[in-house]
This record gives structure tokens, C-alpha cells and sequence, in this order.
């Protein structure tokens, strides 16, 4: 079994981001993560853009699958979202990388695009050690 596949079936587990929301583990490793969710009209309010909701679960779980994958287990303590341009595309990819893995804590960067590669949002995410693997 791949990295790709034990890391689909250990998240999976989090059925809020992969059933309900439809969020998607494209590649993982390294303490990163790249997560997807392709939209549909309930991600949508009534202007056609995406519900800040379906981005922030979206980078929520990239962070949690990066931060946790065969590592310490961190839980998130702080999150802060920036929405900066609506997407205009129907797929939006989140990448969470680690820009602090300390003893006890962790502070990591998502950023959350289309793919016509418009910026949707940056996502910065702090954790504390829950357990150690």
C-alpha cells in the first residue's frame, strides 16, 4: 500500500471533510499535504462564490493530514484564514507546509487555490503535541 493510499484510509476516518464537504488527499509526505475539493452548488452562496466554510474545511483538513501523517499527533489550537480573491474555477487545491515543527508545537501555511491558479486563500495554523507517535 502506497503512502497515497494508508493516508486516504487513516483520514477517511474524518468523514465531516471527506464525505460531507467531499475534501480529497492528492499527495502526501514529508510533513506536507495537498488536499482538493472539486465544487459543487451547495459549496456556493448566492453569489456563486464559494462559502468561506468549504475553503476553511478544506485547509483545515490539509493541515491535519500533513501535520499528522506518520508523525507526533498535533491538534490545532489557532487558525486564521485570509480570503483573498474569490475562485473563479470549479477545483480548489489546498497545500499545507510546515513553517515551525517545534517539540511542542507546530505553525504551518496553507495556501488554497483554483485551477486556474487564482490565490483563493492563505490559512496559517498553529498546533500543540496531543501525543507523541
Amino acid at each position: 500500500m502506497t503512502d497515497l493510499e494508508r493516508a486516504r484510509a487513516v483520514f477517511s476516518r474524518i468523514t465531516y471533510a471527506t464525505e460531507v464537504t467531499g475534501c480529497v488527499i492528492e499527495a502526501v509526505g514529508d510533513g506536507r499535504a495537498t488536499c482538493s475539493l472539486t465544487l459543487t452548488d451547495a459549496h456556493r452562496i448566492g453569489l456563486g462564490i464559494p462559502m468561506g466554510g468549504a475553503v476553511f474545511t478544506l485547509a483545515d483538513f490539509a493541515f491535519a493530514v500533513a501535520s499528522n501523517f506518520d508523525r507526533d499527533v498535533y491538534l490545532s489550537t489557532g487558525a486564521e484564514i485570509r480570503f483573498l480573491t474569490p475562485a473563479k474555477g470549479r477545483v480548489l487545491t489546498a497545500e499545507a507546509a510546515p513553517v515551525h515543527l517545534g517539540r511542542r508545537t507546530c505553525l504551518y501555511e496553507v495556501t488554497v487555490r483554483d485551477e486556474l491558479g487564482t490565490l483563493v486563500s492563505l490559512v496559517t495554523v498553529s498546533g500543540s503535541l496531543a501525543r507523541k507517535r
